[in-house]
């Protein structure tokens, strides 16, 4: 029974493992572009706007008519449609007048360009999320680690405790303050875990990943938000102009509403219809053949109304591009004075400082199980050690996530 016992708990942490993914953000990225249900979905998008260009190269079909006789009185004959009877047939086609069908394909062609970037910005605000969800995970992980490991020292030391103050040797409070910590240590760890939790979904989503993802960031790779980038918000905004498709997509929506204006004062222009009749004996002579033009005259319906319309919405287009400049302008500082100020408060902390946490953590742990200090010093420096370690943790968070808010900004990776 033991054996078997052992051995369904040796396939569970099996499983357990095998549910894990160990990536780089490389990785994810890949994935990503490759899997990411948010991106399939908006290329159909491109590919919507792609058909209704194609559609509107396309002129309206021409239209055939036939007229036949239904009764003759005169012969007394049902359809009467033969080489004596009656019978008419014309064809119409409409040819547009104005350059309505021109504006109508640049129309849709600029709109096709826009669904692009709309795509693109949507790419651009997916890889951030990414990214971000990336490093939270990956730095929370490690606060976990940290926190696991002082709480199983704590449990350790709350059992051996617990039986030295049952014998009397120990006094209860002892036992009473390791416990207080241990639960204090307990709620933080549930607290990162529930951040955790959320954006491990969010990470897994983002792949289209059914299992656990294991962020792996190698030391140079977060080196490289520590190197300096003088600020410098013209050379960054004319980047950022070039590179945003979201503000490109604002150049576009006027170019588009631009010529929308136009293509609503061509359909003010009346069309022109032009065909053709065969008319076999009701006409001025047998055999009749005839040309046919016909346009509506544009008497109430100038599409005055569409017209100003159009306007109105280029105008308020024109509008939103100078706020978004303005508004640019200030993400762009913002994001900047935020990586900046991230780097320098992780830049103040000396390169050994985790070692030395590590080495004097241990050194605590020892001096107290050999009672050379006392438990209130102790536990004071646990939290201390606890602390200190996530803050480090934190504020590597910090930069890793304001850098890539900057690279996002600009739309450039500048690190």
């Amino acid at each position: 029974m033991k054996k078997l016992f052992a051995l369904l708990l040796l396939i569970f942490i099996n499983q357990i493992s095998v549910a894990q993914k160990t990536v780089t953000l490389q990785d994810c990225e890949t994935q990503f572009l490759k899997k990411n249900l948010f991106l399939l979905a908006s290329q159909y998008n491109i590919d919507a706007s792609k058909a209704l260009t194609m559609q509107a190269r396309i002129w309206d079909n021409p239209t055939i008519t036939a007229e036949l006789n239904a009764y003759n009185p005169e012969r007394n004959k049902y359809f009467d449609v033969g080489k004596d009877g009656q019978k008419v047939f014309g064809i119409e086609q409409l040819i547009y007048l104005g350059g309505k069908k021109r504006n109508e394909i640049k129309l849709a062609q600029t709109n096709e360009q826009l669904a692009e970037l709309q795509f693109n910005d949507l790419l651009r605000t997916l890889k951030l999320q990414l990214r971000k969800s990336f490093y939270t995970v990956y730095y929370n992980t490690k606060n976990i680690e940290t926190t696991d490991k002082q709480l199983a020292h704590l449990e350790n030391l709350i059992n051996s405790y617990s039986i030295q103050a049952q014998k009397g040797n120990i006094p209860l409070k002892d036992v009473v303050r390791l416990q207080s910590l241990y639960l204090n240590f307990k709620n933080e760890r549930m607290e990162v875990v529930n951040d955790n939790i959320e954006e491990q979904g969010n990470l897994k989503l983002l792949l289209n990943e059914t299992e656990n993802v294991v962020p792996v960031v190698s030391k140079e790779e977060f080196d490289k938000y520590l190197k300096t980038i003088d600020f410098d918000l013209k050379n960054f905004e004319t980047e950022a102009i070039a590179n945003r498709p979201d503000y490109l997509a604002k150049q576009k929506e006027i170019d588009a509403n631009t010529l929308n204006v136009k293509w609503q004062k061509s359909l003010s222009v009346p069309d022109i219809t032009v065909g053709a009749t065969y008319d076999q004996r009701s006409g001025a002579f047998n055999n009749e053949a005839n040309v046919t033009v016909g346009i509506p005259l544009p008497l109430w319906n100038k599409n005055k109304g569409n017209i100003k319309y159009a306007q109105t919405i280029l105008e308020q287009s024109k509008v939103d591009k100078q706020n978004f400049e303005l508004q640019l302008q200030t993400e762009i500082t913002t994001a900047w004075t935020k990586w900046d100020e991230s780097r320098q408060n992780y830049s103040v902390i000396k390169p050994t400082v985790n070692a030395d946490f590590e080495a004097v953590y241990n050194g605590i742990l020892i001096n107290f199980q050999k009672r050379n200090i006392s438990i209130l010093e102790f536990t004071d420096f646990m939290e201390s050690y606890n602390q200190a370690t996530i803050q480090v943790n934190e504020l590597k968070k910090k930069v890793a996530l304001s850098a890539e808010e900057l690279n996002s900004t600009i739309n450039k990776d500048l690190f």
